[in-house]
């Protein structure tokens, strides 16, 4: 692969063995298969290769055209080789109809604590478990969240458990226990619920998967995290009596987050 030159802000699309090109016209049209984001802070990422596994992993399960595993790790290594060095950046790469893109954009402001909309959403999701396909479903369950003061929605199973909120994964504390859904339920595999995970088994600290309805957070330490944010916590429910328990935990933990960033790869 030849050196790829940084893109600016916008759509460029992919094209095996000429790299990424802005797209000056209409782009492809279709569903958006896979979708993969992650912030970038002055050239470097947290997690990026499980970042790359998840997508890659992604588009070779995704029907539709996904161009290979060649083609796939060649998109890869030219969106690596973009990707701005400097400044606050939120790319995406998408699948669209067997056409690999990525997205600049400049990452929004960051938050360090969240609030969130007591009552629980259904869970409409096609594709629950793959980033992609339901992405305009959750931004219109965000809005209606967002209706009510809050900035994120929990979306619920059938019975009532927790799955994730909109646009991040749900962990919470019980005690001394860092507790996450069960993976038999419909959630979307998070990059960073897997690195706080990893650490949380490295301290020794025990990690469950426990089948929780909204109520029974009431007063817990609950934490949203992401790509994006990383690890904010719970301070405030609208739309209920629910409340906030004491982020005890969070600020130490958002803290060693951070600190996990590395440089991007040179390709």
């Amino acid at each position: 692969m030849g050196a790829q030159p940084t893109l600016a802000e916008g759509l460029s699309a992919w094209t095996p063995g000429r790299g990424l090109a802005a797209v000056t016209g209409s782009p492809v049209d279709g569903p958006l298969l896979v979708a993969d984001s992650w912030l970038v802070r002055e050239g470097r990422v947290r997690g990026y290769g499980l970042h790359r596994e998840r997508f890659l992993g992604a588009c070779a399960e995704a029907a539709g055209g996904s161009p290979g595993p060649r083609g796939l790790v060649g998109f890869w290594q030219d969106v690596t080789a973009a990707l701005p060095r400097t400044g606050e950046w939120f790319p995406r790469v998408e699948l669209v109809a067997g056409s690999l893109r990525l997205r600049l954009r400049p990452a929004p402001p960051l938050g360090t604590e969240v609030r969130l909309w007591s009552a629980g959403r259904p869970d409409r999701r096609t594709a629950a478990r793959r980033k992609g396909p339901d992405l305009e479903l959750l931004a219109g369950v965000r809005s209606r969240a967002v209706e009510t003061g809050a900035q994120d929605a929990v979306l619920v199973g059938p019975s009532g458990e927790v799955l994730e909120s909109a646009t991040a994964s749900v962990l919470w504390w019980e005690d001394d226990t860092l507790c996450l859904p069960p993976p038999r339920l419909p959630v979307l595999p998070g990059v960073t619920v897997a690195l706080i995970r990893e650490r949380a088994e490295r301290l020794g600290i025990p990690v469950a998967a426990r089948e929780r309805t909204l109520p029974e957070l009431d007063g817990r330490e609950v934490w949203l995290v992401n790509a994006l944010h990383g690890i904010r916590p719970v301070t405030g429910w609208t739309g209920g009596a629910m409340t906030a328990g004491p982020a005890v935990r969070a600020a130490r933990w958002r803290e060693w987050l951070d600190d996990l960033s590395e440089p991007l790869p040179d390709s």
